[in-house]
C-alpha cells in the first residue's frame, strides 16, 4: 500500500511490505555551511546509502553532502533515520527505515540508490554492547557487511565502499610509543574481533576487484551529543556532557593519567568527506585500512578542559568508580598513534593543546561560552 500525504514543504510515504515499514520523508529548510561545491546538474548527481544514519557520524556527514547539489542520498537505520535540520538541499535526501540484517531489506535498500555511486557502512553493536551479546555483535557488525557487500559486488561492481572500524582492532601487548601502519592488530575484545573480521574480508573485495573500499579506523569520538552509549569509552564523552547538562558522569578507571585517543565529530565528518574524493590507487590494493586522525589526551586533560571552559563547579559531578570489565577494555586499545598516511592523504586533526580544542568546540556549540 501506497500512501502520500504533502502539506507545506514536507512529503510523507509509507510502504509496508510484510513486517518492515519503510518511510520517506523530505523535509525544505536551508542552511549555511562551511562545505560547498559548484552547482551542477542534477542528472549528474551522485547516489550514496548511508547506513546507521540514525546514530552520530550518520547525519554529520549526511549535513556535509546535503548541502551540495551534488548529491542524493538514502539515509537508513533500524530506527527512524534522521534528517538533518537546516540543509540546502533537503529534497536530495531519502529516508528508509528497516533491519540491515535482512537481505529482502538489503535489496530495497540497493534499490533505492541506483546507480550507486558509494556506500557509507556505520551501523553496528557497539563495544560494550558487543561483548554482552556476542550473536548480536556477529549477526551486525559482521554478517550484515557481508549480505550488503555480496549484493553490491552483483549489482554495483567497482562501488566505493566506505566502513567505518575502529581503535578496538588493537590489543595487548603494544609497542612503545605510536602505533604505526605495520603494528599487527591483535583485539582483545568481541567488538575489536568481529571489526577486524570485517576489515579482512573487505580488503579482499578490494584485492579481487569486486569493490573500491576504504577502511576508516576511528578514533573514539568526543565529545557526542545526546546519551550514553553501549560503549566502553562511553566516559569520554560523558565527562563533559553530563556536567555541562548539570548531571553527574561516572568515569569506570581511577586514573587520570589514562589516555585515549580521540576526535571530535565535526573532524571526523571532515575527513570523511575527504576519503570520498580520494583516489583509489592511494592505497596498496592490500592494505586498505587509513588509522583517522585524534588526540592522545588524558582523563585529567579532559576534566582541566571541562573546568576552563564549563567552569569548575562542573568538576564535582563526575565521579571515578572503577568497573574492572570496562577498565579490561580500555586497558586494550592504543593510546597513540603515528598519523603519516592519513596526513599523507590531507587528512585533519583537531586543534590542540591536548583536549582543548575538542571540549572548547562541544561548549561553545551549547552556547556556553
Amino acid at each position: 500500500m501506497h500512501q502520500r500525504h504533502q502539506q507545506g514543504f514536507n512529503l510523507l510515504w509509507s510502504h509496508h511490505s510484510g513486517d518492515t515499514t519503510f518511510r520517506l520523508s523530505l523535509n525544505q529548510q536551508l542552511h549555511n555551511t562551511e562545505y560547498s561545491r559548484p552547482v551542477r546538474n542534477m542528472s549528474e548527481a551522485k547516489n550514496i546509502i548511508i547506513t546507521g544514519a540514525s546514530g552520530l557520524v550518520g547525519p554529520l556527514l549526511a549535513s556535509r553532502l546535503l548541502n551540495s547539489p551534488e548529491y542524493r542520498l538514502v539515509l537508513t537505520d533500524l530506527h527512524p533515520p534522521i534528517l538533518p535540520p537546516n540543509v540546502t538541499h533537503p529534497s536530495n535526501a531519502t529516508l528508509l527505515q528497516g533491519d540491515i540484517t535482512s537481505p529482502a531489506f538489503i535489496t530495497t535498500l540497493l534499490t533505492a540508490a541506483q546507480p550507486l555511486h558509494a556506500i557509507f557502512l556505520f551501523h553496528g553493536i557497539m563495544s560494550a554492547g558487543s561483548e554482552e551479546d556476542y550473536d548480536l555483535s556477529l549477526k551486525v557488525n559482521v554478517d550484515s557487511i557481508r549480505l550488503i557487500t555480496d549484493q553490491l559486488r552483483l549489482t554495483n561492481p567497482g562501488c566505493r565502499v566506505i566502513y567505518a572500524s575502529s581503535q578496538a582492532v588493537f590489543g595487548q601487548p603494544l609497542p612503545q610509543g605510536k602505533i604505526t601502519d605495520d603494528v599487527l592488530p591483535t583485539p582483545e575484545s568481541t567488538y575489536g574481533c568481529h571489526k577486524l573480521m570485517t576489515e579482512s574480508y573487505l580488503t579482499s573485495l578490494h584485492r579481487k576487484g569486486f569493490l573500491d573500499v576504504f577502511i576508516a579506523r576511528f578514533p573514539t569520538i568526543s565529545v557526542r551529543p545526546g546519551r550514553p552509549t553501549a560503549a566502553a569509552s562511553s566516559f569520554l564523552s560523558g565527562i563533559i556532557r553530563e556536567p555541562m547538562r548539570g548531571v553527574e558522569c561516572v568515569v569506570p578507571i581511577e586514573d587520570r593519567g589514562f589516555k585515549s585517543f580521540l576526535a571530535s565529530p565535526r573532524t571526523i565528518a571532515e575527513n570523511l568527506v575527504r576519503v570520498l574524493g580520494l583516489e583509489s590507487g592511494c592505497l596498496p590494493v592490500h592494505r586498505r585500512v587509513i588509522q583517522f586522525p585524534g588526540v592522545s589526551v588524558s582523563v585529567q586533560e579532559m576534566m582541566d578542559a571541562l573546568g576552563k571552559f564549563g567552569g569548575e563547579d562542573k568538576l564535582g559531578l563526575v565521579k571515578e568508580v572503577r568497573d574492572e570489565g570496562l577498565e579490561r577494555i580500555l586497558r586494550s586499545w592504543p593510546t597513540d598513534f603515528d598519523l603519516s598516511t592519513a596526513e599523507r592523504l590531507g587528512l585533519v586533526v583537531d586543534e590542540g593543546p591536548g583536549a582543548e580544542g575538542i571540549v572548547g568546540e562541544y561548549v561553545r556549540s551549547l552556547g556556553k561560552v
